[in-house]
């Protein structure tokens, strides 16, 4: 299913980043069932609260402004395969769709957790059918039930360190500030590894320039 979320948007022709105003990204959201993944999106995009989903997988398409330019989310919010034999599984599909992604777990339930762990590696091991430096979020959500936990902040941190990943812990019940700072620290991310990658395209172009002035001097 698609949603379209246009309450904020303005009349624009398509474009990436760079020096054109419109900027695009594709988000895709994974974990495990029951984690709040579509919690966090609708908070994000309507700052009101869910609590009760079916199992429905959208990608939502919202239109805001930040700092002057006009941004594009494409938001994937997946589910996750019921088959204990796919666990952690994402398709190539996907992967290739999306620009950056946000792995939530609940610090509540330990098994979504793990879950995120073997994304992560999963996102890893295909990391050279991936544009160069993929950003990846990790969230534990549900920090209002600090009484449930079994996650500690620590092995969360420990496991975005270890992986070069973002981390944050929030809570998609009770705040939208900090899952508006998830989203946007993603954008932030993205945007930087398109400007990386534009640099090194044009380091290499100046580079094979280089290279064919000097070996036609060679045959001269």
């Amino acid at each position: 299913m698609v949603v379209h979320d246009k309450s904020n948007s303005v009349n624009s022709s398509r474009t990436m980043d760079g020096s054109q105003n419109k900027v695009e990204a594709n988000i895709l959201l994974l974990g495990a069932e029951n984690v709040g993944k579509s919690a966090l999106t609708v908070r994000f995009l309507t700052r009101r609260f869910i609590g009760e989903y079916g199992d429905i997988e959208s990608i939502y398409s919202h239109t805001d402004r930040i700092d002057g330019r006009e941004i594009s989310f494409n938001i994937w919010d997946s589910l996750h395969p019921q088959n204990y034999e796919l666990e952690g599984y994402i398709s190539e599909k996907q992967l290739q769709w999306a620009d950056g992604f946000i792995l939530v777990y609940s610090i509540c339930d330990r098994a979504s957790f793990n879950v995120v762990r073997q994304q992560v590696q999963r996102i890893r091991l295909y990391k050279h059918k991936l544009p160069a430096a993929t950003p990846i979020i990790i969230v534990g959500n549900k920090r209002d039930l600090k009484h449930r936990r079994t996650v500690s902040s620590e092995e969360g941190r420990l496991l975005a360190l270890s992986s070069d990943c973002g981390f944050f812990e929030t809570s998609a019940a009770e705040t939208y500030h900090g899952v508006l700072l998830v989203f946007h620290e993603l954008l932030d991310l993205i945007r930087e590894a398109r400007a990386l990658k534009k640099g090194t395209a044009g380091f290499k172009g100046i580079v094979r320039s280089m290279s064919a002035v000097f070996g036609r001097r060679r045959t001269e």
